[in-house]
């Protein structure tokens, strides 16, 4: 571990005004948002510290891109079958009538392959809400409740009920994290996806009970198996029908039960309540906050110390505002520890914050959403799947040698629109527009005459929010100058080659 790690300050006192600027303001729009292009970073930098956090934070005042499905969505075509439609099904197989019941086989696979269908529009939907919406925090945080409250419709099957969960973690983006517990347990999704919509009193399923303690809200050692069985029963009969959650009273059981040292639980509601008065609740939703806006976790030393310290006043900062998130996200967002040198340009841009970050920071065309799509399914993070109920593991796992190529491909294909197998074809009409990037470097300048080392040297400075090994800067340079002009085709290709770099993956 490298001395400046073992050095991060510890201090959550807001950034002094003398020490926020530009490098500041760029750490910022990354880690709550997916980067901008220089003239928003200058923007951000001239508002101060304050005013950045609470133009990203505050973004409910923001008026933003309606959250509605995307046109032509239907939340009915995995309706379950009507009264009508059972009794003629149990009428042909009573009659063993074989073609109507490969009638009623061929319309479910009908209705199954539309719904696959629907989902990879939907895919496409929020990808394109992720690169254009102007409250980025939000989608960011969306994303972050997506791989911890994880579903994927790999298990679920239901495009309605995906985009419904996505809507509730936009909702509740940064709100209430008690009020966003209480909203998952009655989520179709969840409750499809753990297996929970059949659990009924003397058969309960534990598996929503074990998940909402053990990942969701606690973490391992801060609960029994006995909380996890008593928790399964006031969870019994929380089922839904068709879109809605709905309460199976019939297969409740009534029975008291003690959870987590609280006695006289009696439901779900009763259960969430018992896990949000664990002080272990309020830390375990920081750290997993922590670690996706400002850095994993120091394995050992004096930085580890200082780590879950920062960690624990921010988890008081939570649990002193009953679980309103944003006292404790500005706590965060304003303070010393979140711009220390130690947390900046060293976490590993997962596929989404390399893709949407290109486009956002370097104005880019988007080009071709399914491709987009693909190539993070390819780099390892498809929207709506998840791998596993634990959500992404994130970190070095994003980064392997088949990975780092699609990542250096979907950069070259955004700035050039060149892929593995040639052009796109609207790659000549939908031409990057590299003025901006070079009149940025004129600016930084200062009117001087602009030559490829120069120009060189501002755009690896803002991608890669550092300089570079004078080597390697060079060579950038040279690669730039050989083009003979500051046109789109050198300037791309450029951009290009930086965002191939292993420096370029870190932000």
């Amino acid at each position: 571990m490298g001395e400046a790690t073992r050095m991060v300050s510890g201090s959550l006192k807001p950034i002094a005004a003398s020490a926020w600027d530009e490098g500041c303001a760029r750490h910022l729009l990354w880690r709550a948002g997916f980067g901008g292009t220089p003239g928003q970073v200058a923007y951000l930098a001239g508002l101060g510290a304050e005013g950045a956090v609470s133009a990203l934070l505050d973004f409910e005042k923001t008026t933003g891109t309606p959250a509605e499905a995307p046109e032509g969505f239907d939340d009915s075509i995995m309706a379950p079958p009507t009264e009508s439609q059972r009794k003629e099904v149990q009428r042909a197989r009573r009659a063993r009538d074989e073609d109507a019941l490969a009638r009623v086989r061929l319309l479910r696979q009908q209705k199954e392959q539309a719904d696959r269908k629907q989902m990879s529009q939907l895919q496409r939907w929020w990808l394109k809400r992720l690169i254009e919406s102007p409250r980025p925090m939000e989608e960011k945080l969306a994303i972050f409740w997506h791989g911890h409250f994880a579903t994927s419709y790999r298990t679920i099957e239901n495009s309605s009920h995906m985009f419904m969960q996505n809507q509730l973690f936009r909702r509740h983006a940064a709100g209430n994290f008690g009020e966003l517990l209480h909203a998952v347990v009655r989520d179709p999704a969840m409750i499809g996806y753990l297996d929970n919509n059949e659990s009924r009193k003397g058969k309960p399923n534990e598996n929503l009970a074990r998940e909402l303690m053990e990942l969701f809200s606690l973490g391992e050692g801060n609960y029994s198996e006995q909380d996890i069985r008593e928790g399964a029963r006031a969870l019994t009969g929380y089922s839904f029908e068709h879109n809605s959650f709905v309460f199976r009273k019939e297969w409740h059981d009534e029975g008291t039960k003690q959870v987590l040292g609280r006695n006289g639980v009696q439901d779900g509601e009763g259960f969430v309540n018992a896990i949000l008065a664990k002080r272990e609740a309020a830390e375990f939703i920081t750290m997993k906050l922590y670690r996706h806006l400002v850095n994993d976790l120091p394995t050992e030393g004096e930085a580890r110390r200082v780590v879950i310290g920062v960690v624990r006043q921010l988890a008081s900062t939570l649990a002193a505002a009953r679980y309103e998130l944003k006292p404790m996200l500005r706590r965060l967002l304003l303070s010393e520890h979140f711009y220390d040198r130690a947390n900046r340009l060293n976490r590993i841009k997962s596929p989404v914050e390399l893709v949407v970050g290109i486009v956002r920071s370097l104005g880019t065309p988007v080009r071709d959403l399914g491709v987009l799509n693909d190539g993070l399914d390819l780099m390892g993070q498809s929207l709506f799947y998840p791998p596993s109920v634990k959500g992404w593991e994130g970190g070095r796992s994003w980064i392997n040698t088949s990975t780092f190529f699609v990542r250096q491909n979907i950069a070259n294909f955004l700035l050039t629109g060149k892929t593995p197998g040639g052009y796109d074809a609207l790659a000549e009409k939908e031409r990057y527009d590299f003025r901006p990037m070079v009149a940025e470097a004129k600016k930084r300048l200062g009117g001087a005459e602009l030559d490829a080392a120069g120009v060189a040297r501002c755009l690896i400075e803002f991608c890669l929010g550092r300089s570079v090994e004078e080597e390697k800067e060079r060579a950038i340079a040279e690669y730039l100058g050989s083009f003979g002009a500051l046109d789109e085709t050198g300037v791309a290709r450029t951009l290009a080659l930086i965002c191939a770099t292993a420096e370029y993956q870190l932000c």
